[in-house]
């Protein structure tokens, strides 16, 4: 008796969409819940589950790198940058550059001015004819810098020989002038002409790497977060190095390559570039660019044991550049893919400002009309050879995983 009243009293005990049910028979058993007028707080106990253990983990998503890298269908072998005027502005590059030659030159007591040392590059390319156009930047500026210290040099004789003589400059004879004009030439040593042109250069990559784009090192990031085993170089027609730029560059480049490096190359292409078609062949320094990276792909595969071999596809070779004859037309005659870097006016470019229907020169460019005018002929053959555009840097990751897509 005592004992049916007992098992009639025992509670129910609810859990989210099942009832326990205890039965006089001691058996028990899961049944589907019905509503019941007799159910209370102190007849009804409710167990809930929580959320995070009803619901099953959502699988975790791939990051982007991992993404893109599934959907490149090409692997990127290489991607080669111009400098100047792609990764920082030249134009304020070169002013702070200026600045301290100025000042090296003053603590050698001359006071020479940086429109002095660009009109004396200007007049020696010009008395060199053709060969001058093939000078490279640094032989017109080292010599630029010494005609102009030997010119000041000169002044500074003339006018003590002529406190001597007691007489005017004008009244000196030509004997005593071509003394004076021996004696400045052999004041103006090497070792002080190479001292203010290397305060020069340094200031320049010291310069550049302050004036970096902004949005230069993040691209460079992620193109190698997609493409880890792709290798990075620079083509330039001038003494930049991003192995120089320390604190910047230089940890994501594996070489670089300049025109000053191969004399006899340079001196036939700007001799072509003098001819009245303006058909020059830019093919040598991208030639050596792309061996450079052969030699180099081949070491790391020597030295890593988890270098890709691309399934048997051929690498991709991209490159990045400002200048449609240069960097777009040179390339791609040596079977690179281009992406033009058209950026917008907050860059500062000045490649627009050179060339085209409103060029007008930039002040440190010694460049005669004629070779200006077959440049501008080289730039319209090189338009149909752009394969993207881009306006901002922030743009250039995508850009080259859409060419390794074959978009």
């Amino acid at each position: 008796m005592y004992l049916l009243l007992f098992l009639s009293a025992l509670p129910l005990i609810r859990v989210d969409s099942f009832t326990l049910v205890c039965s006089a028979s001691f058996g028990h058993h899961f049944s589907n819940p019905t509503p019941d007028p007799r159910s209370s707080a102190s007849s009804v106990s409710t167990l809930r589950f929580s959320s995070s253990a009803a619901v099953a983990q959502s699988p975790v998503v791939e990051n982007a790198a991992q993404q893109r890298q599934q959907v490149a269908t090409k692997p990127l072998g290489l991607i080669t940058f111009d400098l100047d005027d792609s990764l920082y502005a030249i134009q304020p590059v070169l002013e702070d550059a200026n600045q301290v030659f100025v000042e090296k030159m003053g603590h050698y007591g001359y006071e020479i001015t940086q429109a002095e040392i660009n009109e004396a590059g200007k007049r020696i390319r010009q008395e060199a004819g053709v060969l001058g156009t093939a000078m490279s930047h640094t032989e017109v500026r080292l010599e630029a810098i010494r005609r102009e210290m030997e010119r000041k040099m000169l002044e500074r004789k003339l006018l003590e020989c002529a406190e001597d003589w007691a007489t005017e400059v004008e009244s000196l004879t030509a004997p005593i002038r071509e003394s004076a004009v021996r004696w400045a030439h052999n004041c103006v040593t090497g070792s002080i002409v190479e001292s203010i042109y290397s305060a020069w250069e340094r200031e320049r990559h010291h310069s550049a790497e302050r004036k970096l784009y902004s949005d230069v090192i993040p691209a460079l990031q992620q193109i190698k977060e997609d493409h880890p085993d792709c290798i990075i170089g620079a083509v330039t027609d001038g003494k930049a190095n991003p192995l120089l730029m320390v604190f910047t560059l230089a940890p994501y480049f594996d070489f670089c390559m300049s025109w000053e490096d191969d004399a006899a190359n340079r001196i036939e292409f700007f001799k072509e570039l003098g001819n009245v078609d303006g058909n020059a062949d830019l093919q040598w320094i991208y030639r050596a660019a792309y061996e450079k990276f052969l030699d180099i792909r081949a070491n790391k595969k020597g030295m890593k044991r988890d270098v890709k071999d691309c399934d048997g596809l051929e690498p991709v070779w991209i490159h990045v550049g400002d200048d449609l004859a240069y960097d777009v037309g040179g390339s791609a005659s040596c079977g690179a893919r281009t992406i033009l870097l058209d950026l917008d006016e907050d860059y500062g470019q000045t490649a627009k400002t050179r060339f085209g229907p409103n060029s007008s020169s930039v002040s440190w460019n010694t460049a005669s009309t004629e070779e200006i005018m077959n440049r501008e002929a080289m730039n319209r053959a090189a338009e149909s050879r752009v394969d993207k555009t881009i306006s901002r840097l922030s743009m250039l990751p995508d850009a080259v995983n859409e060419i390794l897509q074959g978009e």
